[in-house]
């Protein structure tokens, strides 16, 4: 074969000529061992804690240990298709979750591949799975209810919208039937949720999201499953990734969102099992010594953010407000020149409350043409509802007791109370919230007041008069009382009550309407009223609904209403005997 040289020359031209230097520059390690879940790799110097990896087969990694010679990685995915001497590249990110609307209604794992057979996720968002919790300067007081719709907690453990309640009790007491019955009842509401599912059955998970979506709660929820058979790694990232998708519309939406966490002592096994394999020092109950820190940086994401406003022209959209457009507008209006930094020449845009930008609006020549407007994207607040497993009723174990010191009050579900069919077993004596009354609705703390103590009074005086002691005629009264209390404080599950049934029910029994009444009647007489109240006196419902409060009038019309609808009911309960 003869070659000819121009032909060859040319060729090396045109290579030469299209050539463009593209150099991918990339920290590369090599794994030195691996096993468990946890690999040990080498080369990875400049590697940053939480950082996410990519190994060899395409799983994903999170630096967990930084150590002189190698880091600790946790592997996200199939760990047993890594051998020893397989490539880990750095990403020099944090790892992250996809978020979004497109997430609402669906079922995901916890690094936000939807696991419900309904396709591929599409969508441009993301969000840190560690994020830094608002300081104290960002954040609201916690002052706006978040109803539950379950009688015995709007009414003496009130839940506040940015509020960290705990629910807290041993297996099979009732925990997770509370948290999907208060999802339930944010139907028609303004609330996303959130439900983290780590270390369950998987029988259960499917379940749960049957019952939401027989519900109708899908079309408002996301639903993060980390289950039993999936390797700790995910079930330690789980909640983070539970908070990461609330977050998303907490701070792009300002909307209030509600992240259910069940249950974080599957959280902390898992934690403890990752930290073990890592050779982490163990302390108490083999768990490592920053457990604490596992929950508290999850749980402190959880608040209310403050309302931040700005002064826009009146005829601006409501749904264009945001900072961008309020800080382009040519006006060179706000604060005044000579207090506005050099870089900011557009509308006021600083973020204040509500009283400053009104401040800064009378300082206007032409104040008559511009409003104070809410920006859209704050005030929003993240609930959390984290459930804690006990052990025969030991709250004061190593895991309770760092949750219970980090939330706002607990909800503690009683094994005892439960098995005599007080359900939801709450036990008042021990349950609290520490926002108290400052997040609950007047016409409830108008009739619930006293309710909490009154229970647990009774409680006291039912193990007294079971000495057989003869009691007082007012000892007997107040039993009688307390224990038709608890009667009408029983709650079928994923029933949740609407506040008004729940005020004009309380109501009933604090006055003394049901004294008189047996046990067994309780429950009849609540159904009758409340439809009696809402087919005859809508008027009273509508106030209670739209305004939260009940008024001296509508309160004495109530009392003679359910006094004429008592002797009627009497009336027809003996004639039926």
């Amino acid at each position: 074969m003869k070659f000819r040289v121009d032909e060859i020359t040319s060729v090396i031209t045109e290579e030469i000529r299209q050539y463009r230097g593209q150099v991918d520059v990339a920290e590369v390690g090599t794994v030195l061992e691996v096993g468990d879940g946890i690999a040990r790799v080498y080369g990875l110097s400049n590697a940053m804690a939480s950082e996410r990896v990519e190994f060899e087969n395409g799983a994903n990694g999170q630096v967990f240990n930084l150590e002189e010679n190698s880091v600790g990685v946790v592997v996200l995915g199939d760990y047993l298709g890594i051998k020893e001497g397989d490539e880990v590249r750095r990403t020099g990110e944090l790892l992250s979750v996809p978020v979004g609307e497109k997430m609402i209604g669906r079922v995901v794992d916890p690094l936000g591949r939807p696991i419900d057979g309904k396709g591929v996720i599409e969508t441009p968002h993301r969000q840190p799975m560690e994020f830094k919790a608002p300081g104290i300067a960002e954040r609201q007081p916690v002052n706006e209810p978040l109803q539950t719709g379950i009688k015995a907690i709007d009414s003496m453990i009130p839940i506040g919208r940015g509020q960290r309640e705990l629910i807290i009790g041993d297996r099979k007491t009732g925990k997770t039937a509370i948290a999907i019955d208060t999802i339930i009842n944010q139907k028609g509401g303004d609330v996303i949720c959130v439900y983290v599912a780590v270390g369950q059955k998987e029988s259960t998970v499917v379940s749960v999201v049957e019952k939401l979506r027989e519900c109708g709660a899908m079309d408002y929820t996301i639903v993060v499953s980390a289950s039993a058979s999936d390797p700790a790694p995910l079930q330690y990232i789980a909640p983070y990734a539970g908070a990461a998708l609330a977050e998303y519309f907490m701070y792009k939406q300002g909307r209030a969102t509600l992240c259910i966490y069940d249950d974080l002592t599957k959280q902390a096994h898992a934690y403890r099992q990752l930290s073990l394999l890592l050779r982490r020092p163990p302390g108490r109950e083999a768990y490592p010594g920053d457990v604490f820190y596992l929950h508290s940086r999850l749980l402190e994401r959880s608040c209310k953010l403050r309302e931040e406003y700005g002064v826009v022209p009146k005829d601006t959209p409501a749904n264009s407000i945001d900072r961008s457009i309020v800080k382009k507008h040519p006006q060179g209006l706000g604060a005044p020149a000579e207090h506005r930094p050099d870089d900011d020449r557009g509308l006021y845009h600083r973020p204040h409350g509500k009283h400053k930008a009104e401040t800064w609006l009378k300082t206007l020549s032409d104040k008559d043409k511009y409003q104070v407007h809410k920006f859209p994207d704050s005030g929003g607040s993240m609930t959390a509802l984290p459930v804690i497993e006990t052990m025969e009723g030991e709250v004061s174990a190593y895991i309770p007791t760092n949750v219970i010191s980090i939330t706002d009050g607990q909800i503690y579900l009683e094994p005892d109370l439960f098995f005599a069919g007080v359900r939801p077993a709450v036990n008042v004596g021990i349950s609290v919230s520490r926002v108290g009354g400052n997040a609950q609705r007047k016409a409830m703390k108008k009739i619930a007041g006293s309710l909490r103590l009154d229970l647990a009074s009774y409680r006291e005086l039912e193990a007294f008069a079971q000495l057989g002691t003869e009691l007082d005629a007012t000892t007997q009264r107040q039993l009688d009382r307390g224990a038709r209390m608890v009667e009408l404080l029983k709650q079928p599950q994923y029933a949740p009550f609407p506040l008004a049934d729940q005020v004009v029910s309380i109501f009933a029994g604090s006055k003394g309407y049901l004294d008189s009444l047996a046990n067994n009647q309780v429950r009849a007489f609540e159904t009758e009223l409340l439809k009696h109240v809402s087919d005859e006196f809508p008027e009273i419902m509508d106030e209670i609904k739209t305004k939260g409060e009940l008024s001296d009038e509508m309160t004495a019309k109530l009392s003679k209403l359910i006094e004429n609808f008592k002797s009627r009911f009497v009336a027809k309960a003996g004639a039926k005997k």
